[in-house]
């Protein structure tokens, strides 16, 4: 009677919810332990290796890699080795396809704005340009000029302009400043090409771009770039403020959040 007893409790506590739900997660955690540990080594692991990395039993390991090579997350290979499966690469270029810099950053630029109380926007280059594809501002910035969202602007004009043109090599450079020539809207914007590499350098020296009265007088920019998972700069964030107001102590913010989009958009 009382072993009955006993397997009936056991029966009745595996089907509790609350007891289903840790067993559940327990699966989970040991499942993505496999998968780290086969992530981590540049070739195929053997079933003791993986389950010494992760501490699991070594049946209990073969199990999660059983269940894991069905679904085609990992591989067998020879000699009873495993490797990451192709669906991965399959689910990971549907995540990257997926991922708009737009959507990944329009959090950040408000949580910057509040920060800082100034205009801060989201640019791409197109051609010879930058150009605005989001914004967060505010009345209580200053600026009395805002340029709209889908607006457009030379790129040795502006800070995220620089940006672009500092990832370039010098050729590149000196065929912008040909095409373009160099022409400029303020008595501060960089009209010859020496200066402009002048900046161009300090911009590769200190990771982010200053537009010192450049494109508008009264208006200052400071910009730092958005890399996407292969490496690349896709975009550039930039605070723009009366020249009176830019702070210095807001170059850090703003290298900060820009490094939280490029995370979430895969970049190490």
């Amino acid at each position: 009677m009382a072993n009955r007893l006993l397997t009936t409790q056991a029966v009745s506590d595996s089907d509790r919810p609350d007891v289903a739900s840790g067993i559940s997660i327990q699966v989970l955690e040991r499942t993505m332990k496999v998968l780290d540990v086969l992530a981590d080594q540049p070739h195929p692991v053997s079933l003791k290796d993986i389950a010494a990395l992760t501490a699991l039993h070594a049946s209990t390991a073969h199990r999660i890699l059983n269940d894991l090579a069905v679904g085609r997350y990992v591989e067998r290979v020879n000699n009873g080795m495993y490797q990451l499966g192709i669906r991965l690469l399959e689910l990971g270029a549907l995540v990257k396809d997926r991922l708009n810099v737009r959507d990944v950053a329009h959090v950040h630029l408000q949580t910057l704005h509040h920060l800082t109380g100034q205009t801060v926007n989201l640019s791409i280059q197109q051609g010879d340009d930058i150009v605005y594809i989001d914004r967060a501002w505010s009345e209580r910035s200053g600026m009395q000029v805002v340029r709209a969202i889908g607006g457009r602007a030379p790129l040795h004009l502006t800070s995220v302009g620089k940006l672009f043109l500092a990832s370039s090599d010098a050729r590149y450079v000196r065929a912008y400043a040909m095409r373009t020539g160099l022409s400029g809207n303020t008595r501060n914007s960089l009209t010859d090409l020496d200066r402009l590499e002048r900046d161009l350098s300090f911009v590769r020296r200190h990771g982010y771009a200053r537009d010192n009265e450049e494109l508008e007088l009264g208006v200052r920019c400071i910009s730092a770039g958005i890399y996407d998972d292969s490496g690349k700069l896709v975009a550039g964030l930039s605070i723009s403020a009366p020249a009176e107001r830019l702070q210095e102590e807001w170059v850090e913010m703003l290298v900060s959040t820009a490094a939280k989009i490029s995370a979430a958009l895969g970049y190490e």
